[in-house]
């Protein structure tokens, strides 16, 4: 075997340009056998099967073969069986087993990983005309059209891209989706691979809104960007470079696409990171002024948790992705690309930077922009890292030890019986049971060491927010013949509850989908509201309230979460509403949801009514707000008075469940709560007129 391996060290150091040392010798063999792949014998698989034909070419009657751009034409057929029953590829005809049947333009894709036998795939599923793109669900991933067919290049546990991906969705992050399957090509079998979701501005990836070309002054010039660091084998130019402590970084437009991408856009976008260097570089952390008043902190501080903990050797300098919405803040990711991580590099090539003890932003190679280094040298935000690297390494937390090793495992065994294929095919996986094994090494030595890299965050873990509470959502406005937008009506209500005024300098919406920043220096003083709105003009023409802002982009008609977080990212309050049960109706029929106190949890469907939007001008009606509930603390019974009818009230517990409810025409309600258990009620009291809510206790 040596010998046969001696007759091809010329080649081999040729493909490589680099001499094999005895470190990389047994990498070397792996390479060198993984070129003389096996035929097999595939019939059925756990996971399921993707099977591509290419279209066959006129002139040679062959399948035509797949090449790195551009696309061609295919039929692609995925079997999976709903049931989550084995796959058989004698299935491939039939439509109850086909979760796509359809056409397809394919691609090579990636660039070190395009060199190896086993080649990464791009594709798009397009339509029977074959140019139209087909917006599909596969494999249970939202509608789309761009996927990708990872191979798990340099990577013989095939498991460290799905792993990382999985994580960021668990800490609450986006990244690609990810389903293991086994591919046939042109009736080769072609091994394990990853289908997933392609990077790209959609409401259900990357949720920022597309930038057109003629959008080249504010605020339309604000967003959306998607923007990388990385290599430029794509043949994509570059758009600009910054400095690093450790040579350059090159940047490249993902979103517009270099080509359509103008010099006011490109300006911009610069811009942003521009100022992140100059603001983290100083230190600044004015809540108007410095970084974190450019970045979306939390999502730089979970991008590097992820890319330290696997000790990915590309992040920062390659395959670093950036995304910004209009009007919004930058933010950091989706992470991508984290093959060689978690003690795994390219041996081959005499590398192995991937070490527990490092960090990988200021490792003397691959460090990124300067302020990937910088961010972490400034007290605040380090303390922010260590609060939040602290909270995900507790027991039942996704990057604690035990939660990971069993996370690993469930990965191992399902995709077992595909590996040991995908070894016979290609020879990659030398030792299973050892690399696996190495990983969860790694992971615990990298755990302890982050863990005592990090400092105190005791100034950072007690951070008082300003009390603001989401009082109104009206998000599918009701039209009418002199307002037929709905999307013009939609509004949010804010309101100060505490005793003070409050400094709104740095409170913005955290969640992407809906973008606001509230000026510097404005203010809300104490037990006051206001209104942001989709259409600030169209708001105040309807309902003749003056508005404080407008917010960019529209509320959901089905369901989203709204957060409201201070300059640093630390949440204020957080609402997620739906259109559906348990959720007061308030879809589309002229009415929004309304808090129906401040001291209930609004966080809970039951804490919300829905109010006709004809009301929404009408101040607390002074007949309600002066109605005496007496005795108060109860006993046994109580006794509503109003100088007016009272037309329902409502009985709600402390933790916002409706406990009780009555239709009423009266001045005077008395009810008996001898059944009520001890503890803090509240009594929603309305007429036609409006509502009020008052707070009774149950002795």
């Amino acid at each position: 075997m040596l010998h046969l391996l001696q007759t091809n060290l010329t080649m081999i150091n040729h493909y490589f340009s680099k001499p094999y040392t005895n470190k990389n010798l047994f990498i070397v063999l792996i390479f060198f056998f993984s070129m003389h792949t096996k035929a097999q014998t595939f019939t059925d698989s756990n996971l399921p099967i993707v099977v591509i034909n290419t279209d066959l070419d006129p002139n040679t009657g062959q399948p035509v073969e797949i090449p790195d751009d551009p696309k061609v034409l295919a039929a692609m057929k995925i079997i999976k069986r709903t049931d989550g029953s084995r796959n058989y590829l004698t299935d491939i005809d039939n439509p109850a087993y086909l979760n796509y049947n359809g056409r397809i333009g394919i691609e090579l894709r990636g660039s070190t990983s395009q060199s190896l036998p086993k080649k990464p795939y791009g594709f798009t599923t397009l339509k029977a005309n074959n140019t139209s793109n087909n917006n599909v669900s596969l494999l249970g991933m939202p509608a789309e059209n761009d996927w990708v067919l990872n191979s798990l290049a340099f990577d013989p546990s095939c498991i460290r891209d799905y792993i990382s991906y999985n994580l960021s969705r668990q800490i609450g992050d986006y990244a690609s989706r990810t389903v293991y399957c086994e591919v046939i090509i042109n009736n080769e079998y072609k091994g394990l691979y990853i289908l997933q979701e392609k990077i790209k501005s959609n409401v259900n990836r990357v949720n920022v809104v597309k930038i057109a070309d003629t959008d080249n002054t504010l605020p339309n010039l604000s967003g959306g960007y998607i923007t990388k660091a990385d290599k430029t084998t794509g043949g994509d130019p570059v758009a600009w470079t910054m400095s690093s402590y450790s040579g350059s970084v090159d940047f490249i437009h993902e979103l517009p696409k270099p080509e359509n991408v103008t010099t006011q856009q490109n300006d911009y976008i610069k811009s942003q990171f521009l100022s992140l260097e100059t603001t983290s570089n100083a230190h600044n952390t004015d809540l108007a002024a410095g970084y974190s008043a450019v970045i979306d902190v939390p999502s730089f501080i979970d991008y590097m948790l992820l890319c330290e903990l696997a000790s990915n050797v590309d992040s920062y300098q390659f395959s670093t992705y950036f995304h910004k919405d209009k009007e919004g803040k930058l933010r950091a990711g989706p992470i991508w690309d984290f093959n060689l991580s978690y003690g795994n590099d390219l041996f081959m090539w005499g590398y192995d930077r991937s070490k527990y003890n490092v960090w990988q932003f200021s490792n003397g190679d691959n460090e990124g922009a300067k302020f990937w280094q910088d961010l972490f040298n400034d007290p605040a935000f380090k303390c922010y890292f260590s609060k939040r690297w602290n909270e995900l390494t507790q027991p039942g937390q996704p990057l604690n030890y035990n939660s990971l090793n069993q996370f690993i495992d469930q990965t191992v065994s399902y995709i077992s019986e595909a590996k040991i294929r995908e070894n016979q095919k290609w020879g990659t996986i030398p030792d299973d049971a050892l690399e696996i094994n190495n990983l969860k090494t790694f992971l615990s030595s990298r755990i302890s060491w982050i863990t005592s890299q990090l400092g105190s965050f005791s100034s950072c873990s007690n951070i008082e927010t300003p009390s603001l509470v989401i009082t109104k959502i009206n998000y599918n406005p009701g039209v009418s013949a002199n307002f037929p937008t709905g999307n013009d009506l939609e509004f949010i209500e804010i309101k100060n509850t505490g005793n003070t005024t409050v400094n709104l300098t740095g409170v913005y919406l955290k969640e992407l989908g809906l973008s606001y920043q509230f000026p510097a220096n404005s203010t809300l003083a104490a037990n006051q509201t206001l209104y942001i709105t989709s259409s600030k003009s169209t708001f105040e023409s309807r309902y003749g309230i003056t508005a404080f802002g407008q917010f960019s982009r529209n509320l959901s008609n089905t369901s989203q979460k709204i957060v409201l977080a201070d300059g640093f990212g630390n949440t204020i309050d957080t609402v997620e509403y739906s259109n559906t049960s348990p959720w007061p109706n308030a879809d589309g029929n002229g009415s929004y949801l309304q808090l129906s106190s401040t001291d209930l949890d609004n966080a809970l469907a039951s804490s919300w009514t829905a109010v006709s939007d004809n009301n929404l001008a009408l101040t607390e009606n002074p007949e309600l707000k002066n109605v005496v509930l007496y005795p108060n603390p109860i006993k046994n019974s109580l006794t509503i008075q109003a100088s007016k009818p009272i037309l329902n009230y409502k009985v709600y517990d402390v933790s916002g469940r409706l406990v009780y409810e009555s239709k009423q025409d009266s001045n005077t309600i008395k009810t008996d709560w001898s059944a009520y258990p001890k503890g803090v009620y509240f009594i929603s009291i309305s007429n036609e007129n409006g509502s009020s809510t008052k707070k009774v206790i149950k002795q």
